[in-house]
């Protein structure tokens, strides 16, 4: 089945997410990797993509929020909140032994999006904030990141072509962790202080097998 999000009332199939990994240094600290000495590119398929958190199955289950663009023409379009869902035990045995991230990355659920806004203004003035059972557990702006999304959207054209309707993940800050049964998330986009997208998922109770 063919993955969908929306954007003015219209369904878009991306063909692919592009991510960031480690585009902020507080996040590579919480996770005890190294600074990578270029930009750290990995993708998701577009059977990833999905408007809710449901993971079920016995792997502990991370999430990271993220700011996502929507690619047109190779420029921004729109944007959104997004959560790029990582199991990180598999995640830590690939890396340990230098193999591809797929099996924790790109699995069905794991590109989770509200909806997307059409946006064309200034991108250095955006943030977000994730919170979680009413507790603010992550913030990040555009400001502080390692990679701004234009320098992105150029580095990956380099070898590698935007299609429209293509969704950028540009990595996630501090304050990672694992999902639980009922967990309340909110998630909200703030363009200087005005809050542009506010967005809330309840995770399902009986999505965790014990």
């Amino acid at each position: 089945m063919i993955k969908n999000i929306i954007l003015n009332d219209r369904a878009i199939s991306p063909t692919k997410v592009v991510c960031i990994g480690r585009n902020y240094y507080a996040h590579i600290e919480e996770l005890n990797n190294e600074i990578p000495a270029e930009m750290v590119i990995f993708l998701k398929p577009n059977s990833a993509i999905s408007d809710s958190i449901s993971c079920v199955g016995e792997d502990e289950i991370h999430y990271e929020a993220e700011l996502a663009f929507l690619i047109k023409d190779g420029k921004i379009q729109a944007l959104a909140f997004g959560l790029d869902l990582t199991k990180r035990e598999i995640q830590n045995q690939l890396k340990a032994k230098g193999l591809p991230w797929e099996r924790a990355k790109a699995f069905d659920g794991s590109a989770v999006f509200s909806h997307f806004i059409e946006f064309d203004g200034d991108v250095d003035e955006l943030s977000l904030i994730l919170s979680i059972n009413k507790q603010q557990i992550q913030q990040g702006c555009v400001s502080t990141m390692i990679y701004k999304p234009v320098q992105i959207l150029d580095e990956v054209s380099r070898f590698m072509s935007w299609v429209d309707g293509d969704i950028l993940m540009t990595g996630t800050p501090q304050g990672v962790g694992k999902i639980t049964p009922g967990d309340f998330f909110e998630g909200a986009v703030f363009y200087g202080d005005k809050c542009l997208i506010n967005v809330h998922w309840q995770v399902p109770k009986d999505d965790f097998k014990k």
